[in-house]
C-alpha cells in the first residue's frame, strides 16, 4: 500500500476545524431547548428501532497530564457508588417514552475510566440496563468498553466478555518511557501485551488502541519504537490522535512542561512517521484519525457505501438513534441533539429532581439535515455523487451552496479533490485533510473555527 501523504499540503491546510462528529457541530448547542425535546424525539421513534447507547464514567483514580476528557479525579470508590444510583434512575426515565422494542444494537462505555467500576458494579449496570432496554444476545450485539490496561487483568477481562462485551478499546499514546513519566502515565508493553491477549482468548471479536502523537519528549525515533511494537501487537483498529496543548482551558495539561513538547515540525515528522509504518504494515487510513485491517468491518463498510459518523467516530451503525448516558452525555434522536449536564453537580441536581438531565442542544433544521448528509458522505466515503445529491434533496449543489464553489476549485487546483459536473472526489493526499474538504460546505464557518484544532 502507498501512503499518499504529502506534508507539503498538511502545512499548507493546517488550520483550525471540526473533526464532524455531528453537524451542526457541538459548540454551537443552546440551553434554550423546549423541556420536553427529548420525551418528543424518543416517542418520534418507529416500533422496532434499533438504538445505540452511550455511558459516561467519569472517574479516574490517577491523572494523565495530556486529557482533555470529562473525568472527575478521585480515589474515593463511594463517589461510583452515588453516581449509578442516578444513573439507573436516568434509564428508568428514559424507557418509558421508547416505542416497542427498542433493541440495544450497539452500546459502548467510555471515559473517564469505565474499568474504575467494580465486576460488581459492571453486573448491577447490565442489569439496570436489561429492565430498562433490550439488550441483544449473539452476533448482532456490538458492545464495547474503553480499557485502561493498568486497571485490569486477565480475569477481569474475561468477566467483562461474558457480561456481553464484544469490543475492547485499549489506552496506550506511546509506551517511551520517559512519554509515559512526562504524561503521568506509566503502562508497561508487557502488561498491556497480556491483557490484548486476554481479550482474544475470551472471544473480543475488535482489539483497537488509542496513540497520541505531538506528547512532551516524543521524537520520530523513540515514536517508531512505539509504532514498532504497536504493529506487532497487531490490533484490528488504531486511532492515531494529534495532541492539542491547551493549558488555558484543560487545567491537568498545566503539568506539562512547554519546552519538551515537540515543535511544529517535528510534530509533523511524528504524524507522516506513524501514517507510513502503519500503511506499509497494511493498514488502511479509513479518515480522521483512524487506521483499521482490511477485514475490519469499518473498512468493509466503507467500501460498500455503509460507514457512518457520529458522536462515537466511525461507526456501521449509523441506522441507529443515539442515546447517552451519565454527565456530559450526547444523544442523536431524530432531528434533536441533546448534551447532559458537563459537572457531577449538575448532572445529581436534575436526577434528583425528577428531570432529564438535559443542559444544552439543538434541533435540527431541514437545511442543517442536508448539510449533515452531505458533510457525512465526504466524510466516510471521500467522494459525493452530485445527481443522487440533487435528486435527493431535490436542489442543484451549485445552488444550495453557491459559497462552496470558489473554495472546491482552490481544493481541486491544490489537488485535495477532482471536480467535475457528476462528482466531488477526494484524492488519496485530500483523505488526510478531510475537514478541510468538509469545512467548505459549513454553513457556520469561518466564524465558529477559533474553538476547534487545527489538522495536525
Amino acid at each position: 500500500m502507498t501512503s499518499h501523504f504529502d506534508p507539503d499540503l498538511i502545512r499548507a491546510y493546517d488550520v483550525n476545524g471540526p473533526r464532524y462528529t455531528s453537524y451542526p457541530t457541538a459548540n454551537l448547542f443552546t440551553e434554550d431547548l423546549p423541556g420536553d425535546a427529548l420525551d418528543r424525539a424518543l416517542e418520534g421513534l418507529p416500533e422496532n428501532a434499533p438504538l445505540s447507547l452511550y455511558l459516561h464514567v467519569p472517574f479516574c483514580a490517577t491523572i494523565c497530564y495530556y486529557c482533555a476528557c470529562n473525568k472527575i479525579i478521585t480515589a474515593n470508590r463511594a463517589h461510583a457508588v452515588a453516581y449509578l444510583t442516578r444513573l439507573y434512575r436516568e434509564m428508568a426515565m428514559l424507557a418509558p417514552r421508547l416505542p416497542g422494542g427498542h433493541r440495544i444494537e450497539q452500546l459502548h462505555f467510555g471515559g473517564g475510566t469505565p474499568t474504575y467500576l467494580s465486576n460488581e458494579q459492571f453486573a448491577e449496570v447490565f442489569e439496570n440496563l436489561g429492565r430498562s432496554f433490550t439488550l441483544l444476545d449473539g452476533a448482532e450485539r456490538d458492545y464495547s468498553i474503553e480499557i485502561d490496561p493498568r486497571t485490569v487483568d486477565p480475569d477481569r477481562i474475561a468477566f467483562l466478555t461474558g457480561l456481553g462485551i464484544t469490543r475492547m478499546s485499549l489506552g496506550i499514546q506511546d509506551f517511551d518511557p520517559d512519554v509515559q513519566l512526562a504524561v503521568n502515565r506509566l503502562q508497561s508493553e508487557t502488561d498491556t501485551a497480556a491483557i490484548m491477549e486476554a481479550a482474544r482468548q475470551n472471544g473480543v471479536t475488535s482489539l483497537s488502541v488509542d496513540l497520541i502523537y505531538g506528547l512532551p519528549k516524543q521524537a520520530p525515533d523513540r515514536f517508531g519504537r512505539t509504532l514498532d511494537r504497536i504493529i506487532h501487537l497487531s490490533p484490528d483498529r488504531i486511532s492515531l490522535y494529534s495532541y492539542a496543548h491547551l493549558p488555558e482551558r484543560f487545567k491537568t495539561q498545566r503539568q506539562i512542561r512547554t519546552g519538551d513538547l515537540p515543535n511544529a515540525e517535528t510534530k509533523l515528522r511524528l504524524l507522516q512517521l506513524a501514517v507510513e509504518r502503519l500503511t506499509d504494515a497494511g493498514y488502511v487510513h479509513v479518515g480522521m484519525d483512524h487506521f483499521a485491517k482490511p477485514s475490519d468491518e469499518l473498512v468493509v463498510a466503507q467500501q460498500n457505501g455503509g460507514l457512518h459518523r457520529n458522536f462515537q467516530g466511525y461507526t456501521t451503525h449509523g441506522h441507529c438513534d443515539l442515546i447517552g448516558l451519565g454527565i456530559s452525555a450526547i444523544s442523536s434522536v431524530g432531528n434533536l441533539y441533546c448534551q447532559n449536564a458537563k459537572t457531577l453537580d449538575g448532572y445529581s441536581q436534575a436526577i434528583d429532581a425528577g428531570r432529564h438531565p438535559t443542559e444544552r442542544g439543538l434541533l435540527l433544521t431541514e437545511d442543517d439535515r442536508m448539510v449533515r448528509a452531505l458533510i457525512g458522505e465526504l466524510m466516510c466515503h471521500f467522494r459525493l455523487d452530485i445527481p443522487a445529491f440533487e435528486t435527493d434533496w431535490q436542489i442543484g449543489l451549485s445552488e444550495a451552496f453557491p459559497d462552496a464553489w470558489p473554495k472546491l476549485e482552490a481544493l481541486a487546483e491544490d489537488g485535495l479533490i477532482t471536480l467535475s459536473d457528476e462528482r466531488l472526489q477526494v484524492t488519496p493526499e485530500g483523505r488526510y485533510l478531510i475537514r478541510n474538504v468538509a469545512m467548505a460546505f459549513d454553513r457556520y464557518l469561518p466564524s465558529q473555527t477559533s474553538g476547534f484544532s487545527k489538522a495536525i
